[in-house]
Order: C-alpha cells, then structure tokens, then sequence
C-alpha cells in the first residue's frame, strides 16, 4: 500500500475505532510522530497491562514518544495486511459516505457509499469529488479542525453526470475533519428525506393555518352581521345560513385532518380481510344519494358482481365515496356519474367517471397533494376541504394499492382504485388455510443467494 493510501486508511480506521469522524484526529498526532496507527495503537493496548493497585488496574499514560517496550497483544500480533484489510473492509460497509481528500483535492479513498450519494465519481484519471466538497476541503487546513455543514447538492455538478443518475438536488449532512499533512476526511449522511419531511410539515402547518383561517374568519363575520341584522329577517336568516354552511365545512376540515393523521402514521393493514365490493358500491351509492339528488345528478354502477378485495371495509368505503363525492362536486346538474368494477389482473378495479370539467395535465400530478385544489373557486364553493383525495391516496397504499386518474378538459375524469384481489401467503395461512393453493396457486418461492459482502473501497491514484 503506497504511503498516503496507508496514511488515509489509517485515518479513516479511526472511524471504526473511536465511534466517529473525530477519532481520526488522533490518527493525524500518530502521523506527526512518525509512527503507524498500528504501532501506536499496540503500544494503547500495551499500556493496560499494569500492576494493579487495590481492587482495580491502573493504567501508566506516557507521551507517546516515551510508552515503554511491553508483551504483545493478541491484536498485535496480527499482521499490518490483516488490520489494513479489516479497516477497508469496515470502511466499505458504512451507510453514511467516507472520503478522503488531499492537500489539492484529490480523492485518496472513497467507500461505495459515497459513490451511491454522487459525493464522488470514478473518470478516466482517477476519482473526481463533488466540487462543493472540495471548495469546502479546501478551507479546513489545520489537524483536528472540524466543520460541519448540511448541504443541498446538484448532482449534475459532478463530471460525467447523465440523466438517470438520481434526483438531480440531494441534501447530505457533512463533517470534515483536518488531518496531518494536509489531508481531510469526510463523512456524508444522506438527508434528502429529511428535508423533504421537513419541507412536507412546514406547507403542512402553513396550509392548515391558513384553511383553518378562512372559515373561523367568516363565521366571526357572518356573526356580527347577525347581531346587526336581527331586525331583518330575512336577512338575518340569510347570515344564519352561511354560519351553518361555513360550520359544517369547518367541521368537514377538522374530522378530515383526524382521518388524514391517522392514515399517515398508519402500517399497511396487518389483517385485511375479504369484502364484497358490491357492499361498497352500495354503501357508497346510498350515501351519497341526497347530495347526487341535489343537483339531479345520476350515480350509476356498472361492470362485474361478486368481486372480492381484501382490506378494511369502513376504509374502503371512505375512499370510494371521498372519489363519488368529488366526482358529483365537480360535474354539472342533469350529468351521470358512474362506479365499475372489474378485475384487472391479481387486482380489483373500482373505477368512478364523472362527465365534469375535468382537469389540466400541469394539474394532475398534484391533485393528491394535502389542500392542493385544481379550481380553487369552486372547491371553496362547494364546501370543498382540499384533503379528500389525499386521504383516498393513504387508504389505497394502505391497502397495498395505489389510485389512478385520467381526465380531458372538457369532458371529464376517471378515477380508479386499484385494490388486491387476494391476501398476502401469511394473511391466507392465518385466515383459512384450506384456500392457500387456490388463492395462491402453485407457484413455487427460490430465494437467490446474498451477496458476498460490500462493494470495495475505492482509492485515487496516489
């Protein structure tokens, strides 16, 4: 191993030793004084090895220019290559990303991590690092100087970067630490998910707060107006009309927030059971017939009898009639809106079309969003809350399902839930046993072999 490769390994070792980026500082004091991580830490080990004193070991701290010659260790004892091997071989298996830069910028070493992160890749002369990590090397120019530093990365600033490569933006939390001759070492945790939850409950907050606003705003409006107006009935049954619909929207707002939170911070069903989608269909069609009869609108059903889905039924329920709803909100008097069912392969189809407006393409990969609303007028006209269909998004990934939508502008839309037709082999054993070849069928589960250990680490040319 050439000298500056021993000298990175050596510091990163200091990483699995110490528990952390800042136990390669001490490697850095081993290099100013000439001797190998090796030796030094020998000579720790040695050090131990004391006469003891009362009812404990004392152990004897020397400078290390001074540690007396002791017995051999069984760590020892085992050659350079095998303690080189053994911290390359930790490097490699590390989740967060490790590497190591010179005085110029270099990549010394790097573990598959940091290529997995794009903090590194490999060209034709060797290793190239993201440039912000060099810039940011580049100022920590003393040893034992550490830094820390969340970032947001382009991974399109790395040479060679293609599409496919992965999100172009990714956040990674940074710790550099200054090593002896200039070197610096590097570990990268990956915190794209962290900033987008972060992200996703600070609109979340935001959103809320401000839909929470509108109503209790106009209530305390409507109600002054009230108070003013008891002289005119019939005014003041006009304002008692709109305190009750801005109450029930209110309510709707609150009883949906509840649903959404619980959904989100729910597992996929651990038991789903087996439902007749023609119950739901009916349950739904029932439910929603006051408001479809309002504005003489014809909810229909067509397609196959007598499926079965597997999940819960109250949820189910919820989430077909959240699209209904929706569909009835959003199409005009006198039009039909229509439930299929059908089966589509190893999944039940529960389909519902509306012959509305329909909605924009730049609006459709959105419209599942928390209070994202596609025609913000009219969904605040109709009592609408903005979460109806971001509850019926978690149901269908509860259920191990997803929700689909295609629509024209103009001539309406087709929303379609995708739901498993048969349970899991577990769900099948514990519910009926007798069933499992026919719900399962005969095929037969071949587990491939697991892999013979991490991908290596990588070094720069020296």
């Amino acid at each position: 191993m050439d000298p500056a490769g021993a000298f990175a390994l050596g510091g990163v070792a200091g990483v699995i030793v110490g528990g952390g980026l800042g136990a390669a500082i001490g490697t850095g004091l081993v290099r100013r004084s000439g001797r190998t991580p090796a030796a030094v830490g020998a000579h720790v080990d040695g050090a131990t090895d004391t006469p003891r004193h009362g009812d404990g070991p004392v152990a004897a701290v020397h400078p290390t220019s001074e540690v007396p010659e002791m017995p051999a260790s069984p760590v020892q004892k085992r050659s350079g290559g095998e303690l080189g091997q053994l911290a390359e071989e930790s490097v490699a298996a590390l989740r967060v990303g490790v590497l190591v830069l010179d005085r110029n910028g270099q990549v010394v070493l790097a573990n598959p991590a940091a290529h997995r992160l794009g903090l590194v890749r490999t060209e034709t002369g060797g290793l190239t690092a993201h440039s912000v990590l060099r810039t940011l090397g580049g100022r920590v120019t003393q040893p034992g100087q550490q830094r820390d530093v969340d970032l947001e990365l382009n991974r399109r600033d790395l040479p060679g970067a293609a599409d496919g490569d992965g999100p172009d933006w990714f956040g990674v939390r940074v710790r550099l630490v200054g090593l002896a001759g200039g070197y610096v070492a590097m570990e990268a945790e990956d915190v794209t998910e962290a900033h987008r939850v972060a992200r996703v409950r600070r609109d979340f907050v935001a959103n809320v707060s401000h839909e929470l606003k509108t109503p209790v705003g106009a209530l305390q409006l409507l109600g002054e107006a009230l108070v003013d107006a008891l002289d005119d009935p019939e005014a003041a049954r006009r304002f008692a009309e709109r305190i009750a619909h801005e109450s029930s929207r209110l309510g709707r707002l609150v009883t949906e927030l509840l649903e959404l939170s619980r959904l989100q911070g729910a597992e996929p069903l651990p038991d789903p059971l087996p439902v007749a989608a023609d119950r739901i269909v009916a349950e739904v069609v029932d439910r929603t017939r006051t408001t479809a009869q309002a504005k003489e609108i014809t909810v229909a059903t067509a397609g196959r009898r007598g499926l079965i889905v597997y999940g819960n039924e109250t949820q189910l329920a919820t989430a077909l009639a959240n699209l209904v709803e929706n569909a009835i909100a959003y199409s005009p008097e006198g039009t039909t809106v229509t439930i299929d069912v059908r089966r589509g392969g190893d999944a039940v189809l529960v389909s519902v079309t509306d012959q509305g407006i329909g909605i924009e393409p730049h609006d459709l990969d959105r419209i599942f969003e928390r209070f994202y609303r596609a025609d913000k007028a009219r969904s605040r006209a109709t009592g609408g809350t903005g979460l109806g269909l971001a509850i019926v998004k978690h149901i269908a990934t509860n259920h191990g399902g997803r929700v689909d939508v295609t629509s024209t502008v103009g001539r309406g839309s087709t929303f379609t839930l995708r739901l498993p037709a048969r349970p899991s082999r577990a769900i099948a054993v514990e519910h009926n046993p007798g069933e499992i070849a026919e719900d399962i069928g005969q095929a037969e589960v071949q587990l491939g072999a697991v892999g013979g250990g991490p991908a290596p680490v990588t070094r720069g040319t020296p």
